[in-house]
C-alpha cells in the first residue's frame, strides 16, 4: 500500500507498521512507568520531610495515628529488646560486601500493661561470614534508645522458606514480614518496621529512596526519546521521494 503526501510516496508495510507500534507502546509504557515511579518517589521524600518538621514520636502515640498515615513517622523512645529474639535478614550487601541487617523486636518501657506492644527494629548492618553455615555474633543492650524512621512499606518478594529455625539464636531471615514474625512475639506486633538512626552499634545505611525522582524522570525521558525514535525511523524507511512533474 502506497500513500501520497507531502510531496512523497510512503510505503505503509502492515507488517511492519504493527511490529514498530508494539515497539513505541512498550518504550511509552516504559516512560510512564517510569515518571510514575518519580511522583511516587516525590510523594514519599515529601511526606518524610512533614513528619520530620513535626518531630519525633513514641510507640504509643504511633499507635494513635491512621495505619494509613504512619509511613514516614520519626520514631525516638526508650526501649527494651524482646530477648533473645534477632534475626539476621539475609543477602544485605554494603559497599560491594555481603552481610545480614540485624533485626530485634522491642517495647517501649513507659507503656502501660494494658497498651503493650512490640515494634521490629533493624539496627543496621553487619558482614557476614565466609561460610554460610556461620552467622555474626551479635551483641544487642536490653535497654536501647530507638531513634529513627518507621516505614510501613516493607515487604519484597519471597522464594523459599522466610525463618532458618536452628533452635538458636540469631537466625536467618529472608525477608521482614510481620506475620510471620508475630507467631514469635507474645504482644501484639505494630505493622511496620523501625529504621535505626547512626546511633546505632551496627552500620546504618538505610536509605528511603534508592534512586531519586530526577533519575526516573531522566529515565522516563529517555524512554520516550526512544519512542520518538522508532517513530522517526519508521517513517524515513517508509518515505521515497515523490519524482518531479508527478500528480497526486
Amino acid at each position: 500500500m502506497t500513500i501520497i503526501a507531502f510531496n512523497r510516496y510512503w510505503v505503509v508495510r502492515w507488517p511492519w507498521v504493527m511490529a514498530n507500534l508494539f515497539v513505541v507502546t512498550i518504550l511509552l509504557g516504559l516512560s510512564f512507568w517510569q515518571w510514575q515511579r518519580a511522583a511516587e518517589k516525590s510523594h514519599t521524600l515529601a511526606r518524610i520531610a512533614s513528619w520530620q518538621q513535626q518531630g519525633a514520636i513514641n510507640l504509643m502515640r504511633l499507635s494513635s495515628i491512621n495505619p494509613g498515615e504512619q509511613d514516614g513517622v520519626q520514631l525516638q523512645f526508650n526501649a527494651r529488646w524482646l530477648s533473645p529474639m534477632v534475626w539476621l535478614v539475609d543477602n544485605q550487601m554494603v559497599d560491594g560486601r555481603i552481610g545480614y541487617d540485624v533485626l530485634i523486636a522491642v517495647e517501649d518501657v513507659t507503656a502501660n500493661s494494658s497498651a503493650r506492644s512490640a515494634l521490629l527494629v533493624n539496627l543496621g548492618w553487619v558482614v557476614g561470614p565466609l561460610d554460610r553455615n556461620s552467622l555474626p555474633s551479635i551483641d544487642v543492650p536490653e535497654e536501647l534508645k530507638v531513634d529513627g524512621i518507621f516505614r510501613t512499606r516493607i515487604k519484597g518478594v519471597l522464594l523459599g522458606k522466610n525463618i532458618e529455625d536452628k533452635g538458636t539464636w540469631p537466625m536467618r531471615l529472608q525477608q521482614v514480614d510481620i506475620e510471620s514474625l508475630n507467631s514469635w512475639i507474645q504482644l501484639p506486633l505494630v505493622n511496620g518496621l523501625a529504621y535505626q538512626g547512626k546511633n546505632s552499634p551496627y552500620l546504618h545505611h538505610y536509605n528511603p529512596v534508592i534512586l531519586p525522582p530526577e533519575r526516573h524522570k531522566a529515565y522516563a525521558l529517555q524512554w520516550f526519546l526512544l519512542a520518538l525514535a522508532v517513530i522517526v525511523i519508521a517513517l524515513a524507511a517508509s518515505s521515497r521521494k515523490h519524482p518531479q512533474g508527478a500528480t497526486s
